[in-house]
């Protein structure tokens, strides 16, 4: 049996088990294996009865005394009980709808048993526990993670029927690592974290595991970042900025201008400019990407800009043009809305150079776009693009320029990890008549009392937003955002205008919905995160976001940034009736900042990386069992040995790399999300 085998193929599978296994992403022996189990049940040091802590899972030893007939109980259900003992207490066992659990005890013989130990002074009780042999010679049994129709039993089974029937095991990480590291080989790595002994095998197991996920990834990113030695196609000269500075009608902060700075110089360099321009919202990212325009016009090329939304990249479009047209600028919107004779028009402007710069959306990487001179490339909220969506856009030239904006806030020290080879520009300071957003967490039994607050603010001209997770009603207890504006909003305040956007809604519609917000024809918007990257309303006064504790902070620092444009003092309001203490904490902490890397700072601590590293977010492949929050220094070696390898195969054409490649390959066209 090989590595890519299909599945069904596996003793123990077959064509019914393959189409469960395929709901999890699994589709051949190696995607299997690839299945890290979630956590691991230790029966190796068990607990004596009468000492098992209460409520708590733990493993325990108990010889069993007596099994009774199933009795059935309310809903249909069946319940069996079985009474087991070990030298200090006693053990009622309790499954339910479980027979063949039931018939697999056998009397008077000794097992270990795992769960949560309840019960009262009549005796201990444990609900539905898995249990081994006493005699099992298998300490730490791996828990999987599971879909419906799947047991972890079953998929431990097949897991080791694929060790056991596996004939080769292709390694991708080259000898000379797993020596420098002193990581096992692929396969005793998975035998290590699928079939353990010790809890010391698993964690050398996963080390491996971790590192050449994290190899691999580096290693894609850096190919298809595509940076190297070559010179820019490119070159410009240090032309003054003076005419742009005075066209302002403000005075830019110290760290606008640093950047710009910071940009003026890489482009004038040899080497193409890879940078990082990240701020928090409304820190004035958009007009240190205007500078750099300036100077590539200056110097004959064409700049571009790429929004994920069209939305956004009409708001792109309409702000450059205010900012660059009075300096002899011609700004072109290219949209999939732009269509018919106007699209053919935008293309001629764009090939005969007269389009200096071309604001658009992906539609900017179709075929039919041909640059005169493409010397900057600029991409808009980078969380939302694949690398692979970058390079193809660089592709457009001859290694232009590449500046990557980004409104996630992420710690220096990571952003140097995972960007390694990108120049970092940071905006940390806000301009000037920037209030802070007063945010306030409160229960839906406040809602009332808010939906007052809210038609005061309409009734003082003002405009607001209300954020639901969901789009339609389903077996959640979520308000979707439709019944929320009909039955809530409507009622609560009968006058206002109100709107509705939500994902499913057309393009041009979404455009429309916010054409009305923002022309102040809607008073209040309710909308899914869709516009979480949305149009710049600086009359907006009032975020509100329902179920707030399904959000990490990251996410909600973001809606909430959606606010606060203006010179009015600005409010977020985040609801949530079914958050734990942990969430609470969370969102109490976001009431009483509004610093971005403070927040992300945060989240990355307390919730992990997912929220501006997932792939969704960042277009980077989901990573299966590297942590980016905890593995930092096996992410920094990984990067460092991936640089070094590249150096010397920089394509990785070489034969020993040929595994490597074909790892690399799998797991960006696997798990890329191109959007």
């Amino acid at each position: 049996m090989q590595w890519n085998t299909d599945i069904q193929y596996l003793k123990g599978v077959g064509p019914k088990r393959a189409a469960q296994f395929g709901k999890m992403g699994i589709a051949t022996v190696g995607q299997l294996l690839g299945l890290y189990p979630r956590t691991y049940i230790d029966y190796s040091n068990p607990t004596p009865l009468a000492s098992a802590p209460y409520d708590m899972p733990c493993a325990v030893q108990a010889e069993v005394l007596s099994k009774s007939a199933g009795v059935r109980v309310s809903g249909g259900r069946s319940l069996f009980k079985v009474q087991c003992a070990d030298d200090t207490a006693g053990l009622t066992l309790t499954f339910f709808n479980n027979p063949y659990a039931v018939k697999k005890l056998e009397v008077g013989q000794e097992y270990l048993f795992y769960g949560k130990v309840g019960g009262g002074f009549a005796g201990r009780e444990m609900i539905a526990p898995t249990f081994l042999p006493a005699s099992s010679n298998a300490p730490l049994t791996p828990v999987y993670p599971l879909t419906e129709g799947l047991n972890n039993y079953a998929v431990s089974t097949c897991v080791k029927n694929a060790l056991a029937l596996l004939q080769e095991i292709p390694d991708p990480l080259p000898e000379f690592l797993l020596k420098k590291y002193r990581l096992p080989t692929k396969a005793e790595a998975l035998r290590k974290v699928h079939n353990p002994t010790t809890l010391q095998e698993v964690e050398e197991g996963r080390r491996r595991f971790i590192f050449e996920e994290l190899f691999v990834l580096q290693l894609g990113m850096l190919l298809m970042r595509g940076r190297d030695i070559a010179e820019t196609g490119a070159p410009m000269q240090p032309l003054p900025l003076s005419a742009f500075y005075k066209a302002l009608p403000f005075t830019l902060t110290g760290a606008q201008q640093r950047s710009i700075d910071e940009i003026a110089e890489d482009m004038v360099g040899k080497s193409p400019m890879n940078r990082l321009l990240q701020g928090d919202v409304g820190s004035g990212k958009t007009l240190v990407a205007a500078a750099a325009i300036y100077l590539a016009a200056q110097n004959g090329y064409q700049s571009v800009m790429m929004a994920p939304t069209e939305i956004l990249a009409g708001q792109h479009a309409e702000t450059l043009e205010k900012t660059l047209a009075p300096l002899g600028i011609n700004v072109a919107l290219l949209t999939g809305s732009v269509k018919g004779k106007a699209r053919k028009t935008v293309l001629e402007a764009i090939a005969s150079g007269q389009a200096q710069l071309i604001v658009g959306t992906h539609a900017v990487l179709s075929e039919p776009v041909t640059f005169k001179n493409l010397g900057l490339a600029v991409t808009d909220e980078q969380h939302r693009f694949g690398v692979c969506q970058r390079g193809l856009l660089a592709a457009k030239a001859q290694r232009p320029h590449l500046l990557v904006m980004s409104a996630t806030p992420i710690p220096r020290t990571l952003a140097l990890l995972m960007f390694g080879d990108l120049d970092i520009s940071v905006l940390d300071e806000m301009p000037p008549g920037r209030k802070p957003v007063k945010t306030y967490a409160v229960t839906g039994k406040k809602r009332a009392d808010m939906f007052g607050f809210l038609g005061k603010q309409i009734a003082a001209g003002r405009q607001v937003y209300v954020v639901c997770p969901l789009i339609e009603e389903g077996e959640s207890d979520l308000q979707a955002a439709a019944a929320y504006a009909e039955e809530v909003a409507r009622p609560l305040l009968p006058k206002a205008r109100i709107g509705l956007m939500h994902g499913k809604l057309k393009a041009a519609d979404k455009a429309e919905v916010m054409r009305q917000f923002k022309q102040h024809e809607l008073d209040l918007l309710v909308s899914t995160t869709v516009i979480e990257v949305g149009v710049d309303v600086p009359n907006a006064t009032v975020m509100v976001i329902e179920d707030a504790e399904r959000y990490g902070l990251s996410a909600l620092h973001q809606l909430r940034g959606r606010v606060g444009r203006g010179a009015a003092e600005s409010y977020c309001v985040l609801v949530s009736d079914h958050a734990t203490e942990a969430a609470r904490e969370r969102l109490r902490f976001l009431c009483r900042t509004n610093d971005g890397f403070e927040v992300a700072k945060y989240d990355l601590e307390n919730r992990g990386p997912g929220d501006f590293f997932g792939s969704r977010q960042h277009g980077l492949p989901t990573l299966q069992i590297a942590d980016l929050a905890t593995d930092t220094r096996v992410l920094k070696a990984a990067q460092a040995e991936a640089i070094e390898l590249l150096k010397k195969d920089p394509n990785l054409s070489e034969a020993p790399h040929a595994p490597l490649a074909a790892a690399v390959e799998k797991m960006f066209d696997e798990q890329m999300v191109m959007n």
